[in-house]
């Protein structure tokens, strides 16, 4: 079997060899002298990034406190090194059964994150609403064109462009398009911990 057969039926091991080289380079370190910081040999290092090894939890524990980082960031998995474009046409799409409502995903479905990033569109007078999220959702929205009325637990508060709205969205909430135009907006939604 060779490396690369090695790497594909053991994800922890290709997860902890990417991480490991990811993390190396990261800090402008050669084996040996990531060797000499961590106090792991460098024949180890070179075993455990070329994946022919998987390192005990006393080993990369020596390797994460020699990079200065957690014993999770090499179990981290990362879909993409650095930069994802996302072209508009193969965006996530949600559009409401009487299609007033469209939201657009501005981030890959790869992996859960801690944060989201969204396009909303507000077709005139229309609206959306939400029974609430789970405990702690943070939702922060800015209007880029129109009007939007957001109401949050029967508060309504209304937002012209350029104005921002931060709320909990851990209980109902809506948007309305009170206008005769459509309505643009951008909305990051905060969880309170990571999802994965």
């Amino acid at each position: 079997m060779n490396n690369l057969q090695a790497l594909e039926e053991d994800p922890i091991c290709a997860r902890v060899a990417q991480n490991l080289q990811r993390l190396r380079g990261k800090h402008h370190l050669s084996l040996d002298a990531l060797a000499r910081q961590c106090g792991v040999s460098r024949a180890m290092l070179a075993q455990i990034e070329s994946g022919r090894s998987v390192p005990s939890i006393k080993v990369l524990c020596k390797i994460a406190k020699g990079l200065k980082v957690s014993v999770a960031a090499f179990l981290e998995h990362r879909a993409f090194e650095g930069v994802a474009v996302l072209s508009a046409n193969k965006s996530k799409r949600l559009v409401s059964a009487n299609g007033a409502f469209v939201s657009r995903a501005l981030f890959p479905f790869d992996v859960a994150r801690q944060s989201e990033f969204y396009e909303l569109r507000l077709s005139p007078l229309g609206e959306d609403e939400s029974e609430g999220h789970g405990p702690g959702v943070q939702e922060n929205l800015v209007v880029a064109q129109g009007v939007l009325e957001i109401s949050v637990n029967d508060q309504r508060y209304l937002l012209s462009t350029g104005d921002s709205i931060l709320f909990y969205a851990d209980q109902p909430h809506r948007y309305r398009n009170p206008a005769d135009s459509e309505a643009v907006a951008y909305l990051v939604v905060t969880y309170p911990e990571r999802l994965d």
